[in-house]
């Protein structure tokens, strides 16, 4: 079964997610302090730990690097601190994704589930009644056409090959502009507003594409 390592000193908090990944089919275990986290990532070989930045003891950046010195256990990192987002997207603490406070426990199972399919499920995961047409560049959802144009279709493929995983602006911007011109965030959300509206011409009950405050967007059928 897996197991997720709830890394949170807030127990009220703490117990509501392990009450929610219980409900999904998943162990959990709670530990509210940052100086036993890399002790017990070798003792109970978690399949994925849910680290709060700000731990009484030792700061989760510290504890991400710790583990990452003998384990690829994937985290997620729970931070209320948005200034630190973009160290975290750098990958500098070796953290594989972060959720901002306040969340949604359903939204933190979500980035769970998504997280594990595709470091262990061996293929990228896929949304139900969307298909991708790459050498047409389309785009389908319930099989019609949303009739996304040549940026639209390249941002949209570049979130949906890896469902979950967060983007920022500047990440969309170097991927889908290969002239590498001088383009502003600003472009990149007109670019998603565009998406959304063509796929809730044809389901308005889609929502694909989701912002994440201070960082990007990324792809996730919740």
């Amino acid at each position: 079964m897996t197991h997720v390592l709830i890394i949170e000193d807030e127990p009220d908090l703490a117990s509501l997610l392990a009450d929610y990944l219980e409900a999904e089919g998943f162990t959990s275990s709670i530990l509210g302090n940052g100086y036993q986290v890399a002790e017990m990532v070798r003792e109970k070989r978690p399949d994925c730990v849910l680290l709060d930045l700000m731990l009484p003891g030792k700061d989760g950046l510290s504890v991400c690097r710790e583990i990452r010195e003998f384990s690829e256990v994937p985290i997620i990192i729970t931070t209320a601190r948005v200034e630190e987002i973009d160290r975290l997207l750098g990958l500098e603490s070796g953290a594989d994704d972060y959720v901002c406070k306040p969340y949604s426990p359903r939204e933190v199972v979500a980035r769970i589930k998504a997280i594990l399919r595709r470091i262990h499920g061996g293929q990228p995961a896929r949304i139900s009644g969307l298909t991708v047409l790459p050498e047409q560049q389309k785009l389908l959802i319930n099989n019609e056409d949303t009739g996304l144009t040549t940026v639209e279709f390249k941002l949209f493929c570049l979130l949906y090959d890896k469902v979950g995983a967060i983007f920022t602006r500047e990440q969309i911007i170097h991927n889908i502009y290969s002239d590498h011109r001088v383009v502003s965030n600003r472009t990149v959300d007109s670019h998603v507003k565009k998406i959304r509206k063509k796929i809730h011409a044809i389901d308005p009950s889609r929502d694909i594409i989701h912002a994440v405050y201070g960082a990007g967007y990324k792809v996730e059928d919740l």
